[in-house]
């Protein structure tokens, strides 16, 4: 069994997030998956898919090492090439990735009490962020 949904979710710039958990949750239910898996992505390469407890401090500790990391005043080819100073945010969505894989297991997905589904725009405007996801495997028996 394959079924899939997409969202879109309007995040502001350079850390705008949004906790899609409950809708892959819903997505798993709908779906009748027993035992599988769940792939979620955000379509675009200035975005993140990633997982973490949903709440003001663990998101303000990521987006600090984001900036430390990939700091947004530095200096990327990218910018130099394109002008569009976002070449950190191509930076930091290679670091976190545009997808994740999550199991499922006895029609649950396999997620920590406190680890949420988060998709984040890091573009240096805000953006329309569309959201893909995709549950596979065996259904429930009736």
């Amino acid at each position: 069994m394959v079924t899939h949904n997409r969202w879109t979710h309007h995040l502001a710039e350079e850390f705008g997030h949004a906790d899609v958990t409950g809708q892959v949750e819903e997505l798993v239910r709908e779906s009748g998956v027993r035992d599988g898996v769940a792939v979620v992505a955000l379509v675009g390469s200035t975005g993140a898919v990633t997982t973490i407890e949903y709440e003001s401090g663990a998101l303000s500790d990521l987006r600090a090492a984001l900036d430390r990391i990939a700091p947004v005043d530095a200096h990327y080819e990218h910018n130099a090439r394109w002008g569009d100073g976002n070449g950190f945010s191509h930076v930091r969505s290679a670091l976190l990735k545009t997808s994740i894989s999550i199991p499922v297991v006895d029609g649950r997905l396999q997620l920590g009490t406190w680890q949420q589904i988060v998709v984040i725009n890091l573009d240096n405007r805000p953006r329309s962020r569309e959201v893909v996801a995709t549950v596979i495997g065996e259904q429930l028996s009736s």
